[in-house]
């Protein structure tokens, strides 16, 4: 397989170590704004992300956290804000440029932020298809906006080398552009698009499936935001390409027997005259009392064919207290 696509992508990035570039990645997603976290101007220009891999409620009991695609260390610094120990966050990077980049960014981290240490930090050349991470050792891993770059055969190798490092229960929070019109080949193939994340967007459904067939038993999709469109005014497609971005959380939980659990923002409501309902698979409706379920329990609460139990749409917002 042709992998000279990735040495375009280690050029682009080595460019954006050396001279941050601004407009390189765009996202919609708030900077987080936490108590006596400050963050530099230079991190801030570096953010090469398409939204946050950054949720507070991961990131409980001081958690070994991995982070692939070190930027110009903006998250790294945020997931030590919740892992205050020496090596308690590991950043991986292929682009020596960005690693030297990282490290002066902690320097000046380190002057505006008291807490902050950059031992915190353990930051190790490696690339996401060979981590340089022992097995079942992370409780958090993390890439934003890295995952689209790879094709399907190195984009497997990725998410296996996640599961790998993972603990059991152990989360993958990914953010990544998708893309639900047809990408014309010509631009698949275009080296500097994929590197720019705009042409190796996928479709959710199969960005989804990448994950389950990777074992991963719970998917949750936390945000879906636009990100670009390629227009045939500026690029060679016959027809206008609407990207979005996603923020999503695939969980190392064994995989049901029924299938993955899948969290697009669906609810359930139970509006009859009984006590409640169950539906004697684990799955209890109070009256009026919404509960975010799977899409799996979705279709089979909407099978029953009971005029008083209403099935939201997906609202690709999910943050936890779901049916599984």
């Amino acid at each position: 397989m042709s992998t000279s696509y990735l040495e375009t992508t280690k050029d682009v990035y080595k460019k954006a170590a050396e001279t941050p570039d601004v407009g390189l990645c765009c996202t919609t997603t708030p900077v987080w704004q936490l108590p006596e976290l400050s963050i530099p101007q230079r991190m801030l220009e570096m953010n090469y992300g398409c939204g946050s891999t950054v949720h507070p409620r991961d990131l409980i009991n001081n958690p070994k956290i991995l982070y692939v695609g070190v930027g110009g260390g903006m998250e790294l610094l945020q997931f030590a804000y919740f892992s205050r120990q020496d090596a308690g966050v590991i950043g991986i990077d292929v682009v020596d440029e960005m690693l030297t980049a990282c490290k002066e960014n902690f320097q000046q981290a380190e002057q505006e932020n008291a807490w902050f240490k950059s031992n915190f930090v353990d930051l190790r050349k490696g690339d996401a298809l060979h981590l340089p991470v022992e097995d079942n050792s992370i409780n958090v891993a993390a890439q934003n906006c890295l995952f689209n770059i790879f094709k399907q055969d190195e984009l497997k190798l990725a998410l296996k080398e996640m599961y790998r490092v993972l603990k059991p229960h152990g989360r993958l929070v990914l953010s990544d552009p998708t893309c639900e019109d047809e990408m014309p080949d010509n631009l698949k193939e275009d080296e500097e698009l994929r590197a720019l994340c705009l042409s190796g967007a996928l479709p959710l459904k199969e960005y989804i499936k990448m994950l389950t067939d990777a074992g991963f038993g719970t998917i949750e999709v936390r945000a879906k935001r636009p990100y670009r469109i390629l227009s045939p005014k500026h690029y060679d497609t016959p027809h206008q390409v609407y990207i979005e971005s996603v923020e999503v959380c695939a969980i190392k939980d064994p995989m049901p027997a029924d299938g993955p659990c899948v969290f697009t923002g669906k609810t359930a409501i139970y509006f009859g005259d009984e006590e409640y309902f169950d539906d004697e698979k684990g799955h209890v409706l109070m009256p009026n009392q919404p509960l975010s379920v799977c899409d799996k329990t979705a279709a089979a609460l909407a099978g029953l064919g009971r005029d008083d139990i209403h099935i939201s749409d997906s609202t690709w917002f999910y943050d936890g207290g779901g049916c599984c």
